[in-house]
């Protein structure tokens, strides 16, 4: 019998920017995705992560902030009342983006740590659009993907403690594009990164 023919998976880095830890009483602010590379039976092959980007603004969807996470990003909570993209536009056009540079393979968002990112850009899916094009579970951790090859505890997982050589060389802003390519880069890093030599 032939071997089944695996659909590929496209990596999406994802980076969003809210004003506090929950969706709903909280709004995510700004969202940044660039494609990262692509997976199939013959590997894993990174793309150009400037080539592929998307980055919207968002309308708040409540009053409700925390003064230190809206702090992070520094983005003007007023100003996106004014200025920012209503939700359904943003997340219609997010899926359409993700569907167009996904064509022919399954998008899997991926995110450091991608338990916050997520959390939201799901959320957001499914309240204004409906649905996601990553399904409900196509979500992938760099940081349990780093302590998996690095066999290490999650908790002890830190940009800090791997190895310099994985690292993008691009500065952490919490712009939500900036930091999207730059986890684009440290994903496809690990992806073709063998673990620590050993002894």
């Amino acid at each position: 019998m032939a071997p089944r023919r695996l659909k590929p998976s496209l990596y999406v880095s994802v980076d969003i920017e809210a004003d506090g830890p929950i969706p709903g009483p909280y709004s995510m602010l700004s969202l940044g995705a660039s494609v990262a590379g692509v997976q199939d039976a013959d590997g894993f092959r990174a793309a150009d992560p400037e080539e592929r980007t998307f980055y919207r603004e968002l309308r708040p969807i409540s009053e409700e902030f925390v003064p230190e996470a809206l702090a992070v990003s520094g983005l003007d909570r007023d100003r996106l009342g004014a200025e920012g993209a209503e939700p359904v536009r943003a997340m219609r056009e997010f899926t359409d983006w993700v569907r167009e540079v996904g064509a022919g393979a399954q998008p899997v968002m991926c995110g450091y740590p991608a338990s916050y990112d997520w959390t939201f850009l799901y959320w957001y899916l499914i309240r204004f659009t409906g649905s996601s094009p990553f399904g409900h579970s196509g979500c992938l951790d760099m940081k349990t993907l780093y302590a998996t090859k690095a066999g290490l505890p999650l908790r002890a997982v830190a940009k800090g403690t791997m190895p310099r050589e994985l690292l993008s060389r691009r500065r952490h802003t919490h712009h939500a594009l900036d930091d999207a390519i730059e986890q684009a880069e440290l994903f496809a890093n690990l992806m073709v990164w063998p673990g620590p030599s050993r002894p």
